[in-house]
């Protein structure tokens, strides 16, 4: 009898078709562009440099365009049947992995809050594991765990009780949980005990807010910790660990990726949970049955084999009604991570994943003999290299937690553990990206790994996003440097992404997130080419009576109709569109652009990898004007530096080029550059907005 299916798998197909249909026509289009461009470059009847560089960029455009297309090709949505899946005594076991590092940029409270959330989850305790990893080594950190356990044993009977959704305390205190508040009413004996458990986590908040004002520098030179702050063997919680790995000057950190790494090996002699949850410390659990859901994939037959992990959404709760910083990524994960996943599998978003521990170790081909991996098997860490040899044994997280255990993972967090080995190499996570849970699931499906993308209604994660330019900007400058190093190296989807077991079109939305940053190049080309071109008299477009000048319009008006049905189609409006054709510009231009150069500096041996930890505390006045939908440019004034150059550039440009066409009474050049006024219109109202909201302060 076949096993009931437990998931569902739908294509997109009124989207898929008219996507391929617009790749076929505009694609025909482009191609009498580019025939247009070399023909009169060939004839030699232009100025070369000004056609060959207005050449160049139409190229770039064109061959990053091509990419952007295979997440068109073939989008997917999917559907679970939790109630398909076995009895809670069947269910494999989870881990939580959560990662922080400074205290000062990380709130505290929100921490403890993501680790409570955690916590909550409706999965049976007995096989779910919460492991906090504080690279801060911070004691406020180490003290706010165990004030947040304390909470823990009246916050989870309570959350599983009622049945609340919200199981992130401070969300369901607030607005957030006033709907799930009232309907829970009518029961008796609700109000008083959430009266009494909101003094409880009024009472966590204000001792580890106290702690914390008093909390000193983090330290850079320490020795491995690890410390089981609950065993769930005493009662109907799960196991709750701290763990602040080992620290020193003179060795490698490795940042995020040498932190889950530890934690795969903590986790390994403690629970062995075949099984492991990613999460950012501020991306708290919004949703208690992520873990179901995401089982409806990893325990399907069909997929399972090959599956690595399940991705969700991530998603903000502070995203302003405008999103003028297009924190909510609406292209990516409503439109590219639905596409990418009906071709062999989504990125890895770094947050709010399911892997499967055992993709970490080999190949789908061959995973179960890992043991030759570990190259250093002496006697003392055989624990270890047993547990990943018995990650799907049924008996697991059976055995005490003994000193004997504590001690070993102590050693596992140390920094001289890994030294001869083949971790962060062809074991765990890779360390040749500071992006390193993309990279590693890049290098998964490179290896015939596939991943899928659920977005369900409920968010079952939510975060904080940035509120102010220059935290964006920084944050995907990250992003950028990370990607386009990938791009470059010898595990470039061009070569090694071509050559792997990777489907040829997701190899090609590889592509695109690695060298899609170097749209700057053409950006900045169109931002200084035509209006200099335009201010001398030199043409660089058709003229308007010239058929070829249709071609160009045509191509500028489908880029953007392309753009308006993504937004229109995945629940925006014109003001979506519009702010995101202006935050792109503005992204471009400066964070990408920095991003590149960023990587040829690390290139040239000028700079050195650094790991810039994105800020998560709140400024009530940088919120206040993000709210009203207004630009914050302090702190970002070295990243406007290009952007401000082509505004000026763009409108002196502009008006004396205008002011020589109306002398000449050359009308119908006038008409001919409007799509250039546009151009600068979108390039210039961000910037005379930062300055007519910085001058009415």
């Amino acid at each position: 009898m076949d096993a009931p299916y437990l998931h569902t798998c739908t294509v997109q197909q009124p989207r898929a078709t008219l996507g391929r249909i617009h790749i076929l026509l505009h694609f025909s289009a482009i191609l009498g562009l580019l025939y247009y461009r070399i023909k009169h470059l060939l004839h030699g009847d232009v100025p070369i440099i000004s056609w060959g560089l207005i050449t160049c960029a139409e190229l770039i455009f064109t061959l990053i365009w091509l990419v952007t297309q295979s997440f068109r090709w073939r989008p997917v949505a999917r559907s679970i049947r939790p109630e398909n899946l076995p009895a809670e005594t069947e269910l494999p076991g989870v881990d939580v992995f959560i990662c922080t590092a400074d205290p000062t940029k990380e709130p505290v409270v929100e921490v403890m809050n993501t680790v409570l959330s955690a916590m909550s989850l409706d999965y049976p305790p007995e096989k779910l594991a919460v492991y906090l990893s504080d690279d801060g080594g911070a004691a406020v950190t180490l003290y706010a765990v165990k004030e947040a356990c304390g909470f823990a044993r009246v916050w989870v009977p309570f959350v599983r009780k009622y049945g609340i959704k919200t199981i992130c305390p401070d969300a369901f205190f607030s607005s957030f949980g006033d709907d799930e508040r009232l309907m829970a009413m009518g029961r008796n004996e609700f109000k008083n005990e959430e009266e009494n458990i909101k003094a409880a986590y009024e009472v966590l908040k204000k001792n580890v807010e106290k702690a914390n004002s008093v909390e000193g520098p983090v330290r850079m030179d320490r020795p491995p910790y690890t410390e089981v702050i609950h065993d769930n063997k005493e009662s109907k919680l799960p196991l709750l660990v701290y763990m602040s790995r080992e620290r020193r000057p003179s060795r490698p950190h490795r940042f995020k990726a040498g932190a889950l790494n530890a934690l795969l090996r903590v986790s390994g002699v403690m629970s062995n949970a075949p099984y492991m949850l990613v999460l950012d410390c501020d991306m708290y659990c919004n949703d208690p049955s992520s873990a179901k859901q995401a089982m409806c994939f990893h325990l399907d037959q069909n997929i399972s084999t090959t599956l690595s992990y399940v991705q969700f959404p991530q998603t903000f709760y502070n995203v302003s009604k405008n999103d003028i910083y297009d924190a909510q990524s609406r292209s990516a994960y409503k439109n590219k991570y639905q596409g990418m996943d009906g071709v062999g599998g989504t990125i890895c978003a770094g947050t709010g994943y399911y892997l499967k521990k055992e993709a970490l170790y080999g190949s789908p081909i061959n995973q179960h003999d890992m043991t030759s991996l570990f190259l250093k098997a002496q006697s003392q860490y055989k624990k270890f290299i047993n547990s990943v040899n018995s990650l799907n044994d049924p008996k697991i997280g059976k055995e005490i937690l003994c000193d004997e255990i504590i001690d070993e993972a102590k050693t596992l967090a140390s920094c001289t553990y890994e030294e001869n080995t083949s971790w962060g190499k062809e074991i765990g996570y890779s360390y040749n990206s500071l992006l390193e849970s993309s990279y590693t699931g890049y290098l998964l499906h490179s290896k015939g790994w596939k991943s899928v993308y659920l977005y369900p209604k409920r968010p079952c994660f939510l975060g904080c996003s940035t509120i102010d330019m220059k935290d964006a900007l920084v944050q995907l400058m990250k992003w950028a440097s990370g990607l386009v190093q990938v791009g470059f190296s010898k595990y470039s989807p061009l070569t090694y992404g071509f050559m792997s077991r990777m489907p040829l079109v997701q190899n090609m939305c590889y592509a695109y997130f690695m060298f899609s940053h170097f749209l700057s190049i053409p950006c900045f080309l169109y931002g200084i080419v035509p209006p200099l071109c335009f201010l001398i008299g030199t043409p660089v477009f058709p003229k308007v009576t010239s058929p070829w000048f249709a071609l160009f319009t045509t191509i500028f008006l489908s880029s953007l109709a392309e753009h308006l049905y993504e937004v229109l189609s995945s629940g925006g409006n014109l003001r979506t569109w519009w702010n995101e054709q202006r935050i792109w510009i503005i992204k471009t231009v400066t964070a990408c652009l920095f991003g590149c150069l960023d990587v040829l500096m690390k290139w040239l041996g000028v700079a050195k990898a650094n790991f810039r930890l994105t800020n998560k505390a709140i400024d009530e006045e940088k919120l206040r004007k993000y709210e009203k939908g207004k630009f914050d440019f302090q702190g970002a004034k070295l990243f406007m530096v290009p952007l401000t150059f082509l505004v000026v550039f763009n409108v002196v440009c502009f008006i004396f080029g205008m002011k020589r066409l109306v002398s000449e009474r050359n009308f119908e050049e006038i008409f001919g550059q409007g799509f250039l006024s546009f151009y600068c219109l979108v390039l210039s109202y961000p910037i005379l907005e930062g300055l007519v909201s910085k001058k009415d302060k």
